[in-house]
């Protein structure tokens, strides 16, 4: 293990899920338990048995540790070990504290070029390699992501990365939507009260033909909908967006034009490619950030989460750091 003094962590809709309600699906809070999990620092301590990292190395940390070697582990699929320590997950704690213990493995050193915000927008990036990986973007993929908050904005940017020829994104703000075209959307449409096969030919029009891959970030039933009926016959839905656990969806049009519904938990070994990306300078994620608040100003900063302002708010841990 190492400890950490901690840098920049970001706050994740999780987050204030769990302070407002006190639970996500099966995942209940049951005793005081510390936020964040989208995290970089600074090694100050390593132990005995850390070769690869030194005391003043720049780490961005993955949050989810498996704790034995079981069948995920050995597949490469460690993210579904039952029983995987994760950040902010009850009755597990997070990293936004001014000082942090985690698994060395799973703290990965940053290059100079490397900020330490870019090194926690890792985490939410990480969404979008796993998300856009599972749904098989390609070169010349087109792909309609449904949601323009943080999650649909990394898709975007991950889409573009990995050749997607056009990517058409929905919500319901144009602020968001702004957004998106910053971060490469080349399409976006702002959704009113349309139905779900209204918001699909929508999409299939701007696009000039049905996207192979739909990327669903919002977890509402109403887009879940709208994410089968555009996707094209023989290609992928993705779903990201956590909603309800009950949902009806039109599931027989789905398979009898052969649509794969896909589902996704978090994310397994994307901290290297992400770094190797924001290291070559190939991806930007410096536009997600809107917010900036020092530690003692948490709660000020969640309420701006909870309230939907900006993309995404930023904490600083380290009161002695003078940078942006």
């Amino acid at each position: 293990e190492v400890l950490l003094r901690m840098h920049s962590v970001g706050i994740c809709g999780s987050d204030v899920h769990y302070w407002q309600h006190g639970r996500i699906g099966d995942f209940v809070v049951k005793d005081p338990m510390v936020l964040g999990h989208e995290a970089s620092g600074t090694i100050i301590k390593v132990g005995s048995g850390v070769t690869h990292l030194k005391p003043g190395d720049r780490v961005a940390i993955e949050p989810g540790v498996p704790r034995e070697m079981d069948e995920f582990c050995k597949t490469g699929r460690y993210n579904l070990s039952p029983t995987i320590f994760f950040c902010a997950t009850p009755p597990d704690n997070g990293n936004l504290c001014r000082y942090y213990k985690h698994s060395a493995s799973y703290c990965y050193k940053l290059p100079d070029n490397v900020t330490f915000e870019e090194g926690a927008l890792i985490e939410p990036l990480s969404v979008g390699i796993h998300a856009c990986k599972r749904a098989g973007v390609t070169l010349g993929s087109k792909v309609f992501v449904s949601g323009s908050g943080p999650i649909g904005l990394v898709n975007v940017i991950v889409a573009k990365m990995m050749g997607a020829a056009a990517v058409v994104v929905t919500d319901l703000s144009a602020s968001r939507l702004q957004k998106a075209k910053e971060v490469g959307a080349d399409f976006t449409i702002q959704v009113k009260n349309e139905t779900p096969q209204e918001v699909a030919s929508k999409v299939e029009s701007v696009l000039g033909c049905m996207p192979e891959i739909t990327v669903e970030c919002t977890g509402v039933q109403a887009c879940i909908q709208a994410g089968i009926y555009a996707t094209h016959s023989g290609g992928t839905l993705v779903l990201v967006g956590l909603g309800p656990e009950m949902v009806t969806v039109p599931i027989v049009n789905a398979a009898v034009r052969e649509v794969d519904i896909r589902g996704i938990f978090r994310y397994c070994n994307t901290w290297p490619v992400a770094i190797a990306l924001l290291a070559s300078k190939r991806i930007n994620v410096k536009p997600l950030v809107t917010h900036r608040f020092p530690l003692e100003k948490a709660l000020e900063a969640f309420e701006t989460t909870r309230r939907g302002e900006g993309v995404k708010v930023m904490l600083k841990c380290d009161p002695t750091d003078q940078s942006p």
